[in-house]
């Protein structure tokens, strides 16, 4: 009976020490199967427990600011990193943006649309045919944002507001292209790699939009783990999955 007693007192105060730390990431939708795969890759590595909660970059820093217990934000823009850096929320001295991506229109991969050239002359009205053009909600959505100020460049935005299917993430977006939705689309060059039932129509200038960057950071009050994944994820074997994925790797 001792020996049980003293091997049960040993495990309760054993197991909180043996437990693999659990590490909860933020991260903009359009990170999704890289994330994934460089965390499988870490855990592998480390026995870490890496939790990856994606949706836009937008819903990620209001739960953040409403107390939600993230250690690592991964943004989709700079404007909801700095959303969170102007509450004091992020260490702002861990900010760094590794990676970025493109801008591309995509239609379902039946779609008879071939490849066009994305400029002012490009007739939209024609191409959707009646239908709406797919995007993350261009007030709050980064890939959405970015769509926006393509189009309002290009001189398309007044034409084509009123005839957006407006989605709550990009990933979303995407989806309703790729069940034939909507006819056209506007997502990151990842997403549309990422989905074989869709196809690239063409690629928007990037002197039609501020470059598509990535900001990571760690959050306030972030465990030693986490700042040991946030190195793994900012360093050179995660970029080389990032890379593979099709982001552009600074």
């Amino acid at each position: 009976m001792r020996r049980l007693a003293l091997a049960l007192i040993v495990a309760m105060f054993a197991s909180p020490a043996l437990a693999a730390p659990k590490i909860i990431v933020f991260a903009a939708a359009s990170l999704t199967d890289a994330l994934q795969d460089i965390a499988t890759a870490y855990e592998k590595k480390t026995g870490a427990q890496i939790v990856n909660s994606f949706a836009s970059s937008s819903t990620l820093a209001r739960q953040i600011e409403n107390g939600a217990p993230a250690e690592i934000f991964a943004s989709a823009d700079n404007q909801w990193m700095d959303y969170l850096a102007a509450r004091g929320l992020i260490e702002t001295a861990t900010r760094k943006s590794p990676i970025g991506n493109a801008l591309v229109l995509i239609a379902p991969s039946d779609s008879a649309l071939g490849p066009r050239a994305i400029d002012s002359r490009l007739d939209w009205a024609k191409l959707l045919g009646g239908g709406r053009l797919a995007v993350g909600d261009p007030d709050h959505v980064p890939a959405g944002i970015y769509a926006k100020q393509a189009l309002q460049s290009l001189g398309a935005w007044d034409l084509l507001e009123p005839h957006l299917a407006r989605a709550e993430d990009v990933r979303a977006a995407l989806v309703y292209v790729d069940r034939g939705e909507a006819p056209l689309g506007i997502v990151y060059l990842t997403d549309a790699r990422a989905d074989a039932k869709v196809k690239i129509v063409g690629v928007f200038p990037q002197t039609s939009h501020p470059p598509i960057v990535y900001p990571f950071a760690l959050v306030k009050g972030a465990s030693a783990p986490a700042r040991a994944y946030f190195a793994f994820l900012t360093g050179k074997s995660a970029l080389a999955i990032f890379a593979r994925y099709g982001f552009s790797v600074k």
